[in-house]
Parts: C-alpha cells; structure tokens; sequence
C-alpha cells in the first residue's frame, strides 16, 4: 500500500477525533496504548473524505490486480458499515467514473414495506460483492456477514477494504487477524493503512502545540504492545 496514502489517512484520523493516544480496554480485554473509532467521523466533509480514502485504495487494489475492475457493489455491514459502504460508492462515482452501487444489512428483517433484510443494490446471483469495514480485532463481522450474503444469492465476495490493520494476533497458530480472514474465505483483505504505518507517520507530525504527536514514552508502550500481541 502506498506510503504518502498511509501519511494522508493518519493526518486525517488524528484530525478527526479518530485515532487518539492513550490507555484504553479494548473488546477483546487487552489495553492498548491507541484505539481507532470509525465512530468519530461526525460531518459531511469528513465522512467526505474518508469515502475518498476507501476509494482511492480500492482503485490502487484495482490497478495492482488485487480487486476486479468490476465490481458491482460496495457491501458495509451494519451500522459502522453503513455510511463506509454509502460515502465509498459516492466518492467512487463523483470523483472517479466508478459508478458502483452500495448495500447494507439490516440488523432486524423487514417484514412491511419493501421488505428484505438488505438495503440498497439487491443481492443477486453472479453479483460482485466488496465488503468495506472500520478496523478488525477478531474478524467477527466478516463471519457474520459473509453467511448472510450468501444465503441471499449465490454472489461472488471479491474482497474486503478496512481503514487500518492493526496487525494483531488473533488466534493461536500467530496469523494475524487480517491472514486468518483471508486463509479461512479466500478473498483479499486490504486496508488505507496498517499500524506500523500509521505510527512511523505519527512519529513525524506534531499537534498544535507542536509537540510529537508520539513521544519517546508512547513509542515505547506503542512498541511493547505489538511485541506483545502483534503477528
């Protein structure tokens, strides 16, 4: 993944809210030194920008041959899912040519109106399905997901884009979590940036104050942690 996108998209995170520095217990009871909330994106310009982002690094896994050319819907899993799935196909089509469609779960089935369990580009057989998601500890939304597409049609999942990988063990053979999605479902999973990345980029920037966004302090427990728990 490049570089200078992995830059932009930590400038972007810490701008946000999104990436914070601290001491936080996380789902899977491990504290960890940052934590990364898809949650913090709260305006149109910056849930905007971050469908750019997702755009830009479905095109490079295009360009590379990781992803098909064509793909014809953006899948994100309720809720956190939802607007990643909507801002991608928009930046996608309005900014490059793509026109794509997007679909997202419903938590509950419908049983009055339309109906269905999906929203969006209806699921139909043969379709090209790319998953789009936040950040993946365990990779329990990706078990999830996959079985309720499909059960819907007999579509093909081509891949999966994340915003961050945070390179974490995730079961007891060392694969990370990213490597057993992968082994286990067979498609790529690529992300705008992984944790190494974002913290060499942190390393280089200052806050307001201009001081390191990380200091010495929290490169040491940043650096403990993922010699702790990273593959």
């Amino acid at each position: 993944m490049s570089g200078g996108l992995a830059r932009a998209f930590t400038r972007f995170l810490l701008a946000s809210g999104a990436l914070r520095f601290g001491d936080f217990t996380l789902k899977s009871g491990r504290r960890s030194p940052y934590f990364i909330n898809a949650g913090a994106f709260k305006d149109g310009r910056q849930i905007a920008l971050l469908g750019e982002f997702y755009a830009r690094r479905i095109l490079q896994g295009m360009r590379e041959g990781q992803l098909p050319e064509d793909v014809d819907t953006v899948f994100g899993p309720a809720y956190k899912g939802i607007p990643l799935a909507v801002s991608t196909a928009i930046a996608l089509s309005s900014a490059h040519g793509r026109d794509l469609g997007y679909t997202f779960d419903r938590k509950e089935v419908k049983d009055h109106g339309d109906g269905g369990l999906f929203v969006g580009s209806q699921l139909k057989d043969g379709m090209k399905v790319l998953l789009v998601d936040d950040v993946m500890t365990a990779g329990t939304a990706v078990r999830e997901c996959v079985p309720k597409l499909k059960a819907a049609a007999d579509v093909r999942i081509v891949g999966l884009v994340l915003s961050v990988d945070r390179m974490e063990v995730a079961d007891g053979t060392g694969r990370s979590a990213v490597e057993a999605v992968m082994a286990e479902f067979g498609f790529p999973v690529l992300s705008i940036a992984d944790i190494g990345q974002v913290f060499r980029a942190a390393e280089s920037l200052r806050d307001e104050q201009g001081r390191p966004v990380m200091d010495d302090s929290l490169k040491d427990r940043a650096d403990a942690y993922l010699q702790r728990y990273g593959a």
